[in-house]
């Protein structure tokens, strides 16, 4: 009795498999109208609050999902039959060299390498259809605006650091390494206030939550308070700058540069000089001067209640002061390396601080006798900021490219973390909406969910947005014009206004 060759009997199923994968095509292709027209039927027939071009919208993806799925189904059972085939053929070639050691071998060696292969076929066939059916249900999302509202142009270096007041009247503070914080009114866009007590580059700045109050900290090695009186001027109707409409990227799609964008190094310069504020007034002389640093003073924030202040400074140090009389309270250390930035909790005596050494502590003060801290190393490279959230999570930031989301309960792993293409800068999180803005090194600004979903990106070309490195970012929701501002290395604030969809925000 004869006896089909493997050759043969690859051939044969070869065959079938492509007669099936026609058959398998002409299926989808001839029931794709009658599946439109259900649809159409069960929209008209159900009775929902969802408005009709939404439901018509979600049974086109779920349609979608199931053709995938369906060729993926398709798809494994000709593999199946492939490792069938492969099995029979070297199931014949095991009998034909039956009792040589060395065959045996060979055919083991060969029969592994025929199975390793077909199971990353597989895996890669998996992921390729997983992946288009995620990417076509997150194509339809709905539409993130972001738009430039205003620019704050004055300072004749970079600017480090940006906060919002807290109280009434609302102005926006930036500190710079031209030596100065300046205090500036939102809706004009003028310079109200220069402070020009510092001896160094002013790296940071935070308002008093109930008074008219600001920190500073300083290159100096110092860290300074001073109150400030301002009248906000009329505000005049202007025109806005531009308005751009960003669709949510699929998180699969690689990230390309803007074909405009260019240095603007030169003109950054010549626009510097001309329009610095001259006839904004000026302090020269702080409240109270904060003194026991022995090196950079990076960065201070007020601690709950406004009756004590946090400095973190390269000596590796953080310091805890009490404001009324500028005494040294405690002196935090531990960390191996130069600190880069301190935050405080908004309603519960907490401190976190970062540090070069790629790691950020948590320091706990409410209890007065027990003062205690907690190390977490989830990062590789600097951490450039932690903050704390309205609820119970730190969100950090790194010089890795990677930001993480930490509950506070249980701190030892991140529930998200968020991976980008450029280094991350000091970062804010919104407290109605919980959005997290990432200021990077490469210019751009990205806005993240709690979750590390990407909602959107803020516009960035020749005519818009930041030429330089972006620095910080910082929420104001209590603002209707500009509820999120932005300050780079090319001199210059910006107000943004970000409209995120409640359906994006819940994807």
């Amino acid at each position: 009795m004869p006896v089909e060759s493997g050759s043969s009997a690859a051939a044969r199923q070869a065959k079938q498999k492509r007669k099936s994968h026609s058959l398998s095509i002409r299926r989808t292709n001839s029931t794709e109208q009658d599946r439109s027209g259900l649809q159409r039927d069960m929209v008209e027939g159900q009775d929902s609050k969802l408005p009709l071009s939404l439901r018509s919208n979600l049974l086109d993806l779920f349609s979608q999902i199931e053709r995938e799925f369906e060729n993926l189904y398709i798809e494994n059972l000709e593999l199946r039959r492939e490792i069938e085939t492969l099995n029979d053929r070297l199931t014949a070639e095991g009998q034909t060299f039956e009792g040589a050691d060395l065959a045996k071998g060979a055919l083991k060696t060969k029969a592994s390498h025929s199975t390793s292969q077909l199971s990353q076929k597989l895996k890669t066939t998996y992921k390729a259809s997983t992946s288009k059916i995620v990417s076509s249900f997150k194509a339809t999302t709905s539409r993130a605006v972001c738009q430039l509202v205003r620019e704050y142009v004055g300072h004749r270096d970079g600017i480090w650091d940006l906060s919002i007041t807290r109280t009434q009247p609302m102005v926006l503070g930036t500190a710079s390494a031209d030596h100065s914080a300046m205090l500036w009114s939102i809706e004009t866009g003028k310079c109200l206030l220069k402070y020009m007590g510092h001896q160094g580059s002013v790296n940071s700045i935070k308002f008093h939550p109930t008074e008219q109050m600001a920190l500073t900290a300083s290159g100096d090695q110092t860290a300074h308070i001073w109150r400030y009186m301002v009248q906000l001027p009329t505000p005049q109707p202007v025109a806005d700058i531009s308005t751009e409409v960003l669709l949510v990227s699929p998180l699969w799609q690689q990230q390309t540069p803007c074909e405009d964008d260019v240095d603007f190094s030169d003109k950054d310069e010549a626009d510097c000089e001309v329009e610095g504020p001259n006839d904004c007034p000026s302090i020269r002389v702080a409240t109270t001067t904060l003194r026991s640093h022995q090196g950079v003073v990076i960065a201070a924030d007020w601690l709950v209640g406004g009756k004590q202040v946090v400095t973190a400074s390269w000596d590796r140090a953080a310091n805890l002061y009490d404001v009324e009389t500028s005494e040294l309270v405690h002196s935090l250390t531990g960390h191996d390396q130069e600190l880069t930035h301190c935050c405080t909790h908004p309603t519960q005596r907490l401190v976190v601080t970062s540090s070069r050494d790629t790691t950020f502590r948590l320091w706990d003060f409410r209890d007065p006798s027990i003062h205690s801290v907690n190390v977490f190393q989830g990062h590789t490279d600097t951490v450039t900021s932690a903050v704390f959230t309205v609820g119970d999570n730190v969100v950090s930031g790194s010089d890795d490219r990677t930001v993480k989301v930490w509950d506070l309960k249980n701190m030892r792993s991140p529930i998200a973390t968020i991976r980008t293409d450029s280094a991350v800068n000091r970062i804010s999180v919104s407290v109605n909406q919980k959005i997290i803005a990432l200021p990077h090194d490469n210019r751009q600004v990205r806005l993240f969910d709690m979750s590390g979903v990407r909602l959107a990106r803020l516009p960035r070309s020749n005519r818009q947005g930041h030429r330089r490195m972006v620095c910080c970012s910082s929420w104001c929701e209590e603002n209707s014009t500009c509820n999120l501002f932005t300050c780079g290395f090319d001199r210059q604030a910006i107000g943004w206004n970000i409209n995120i969809p409640v359906l994006l925000q819940e994807k």
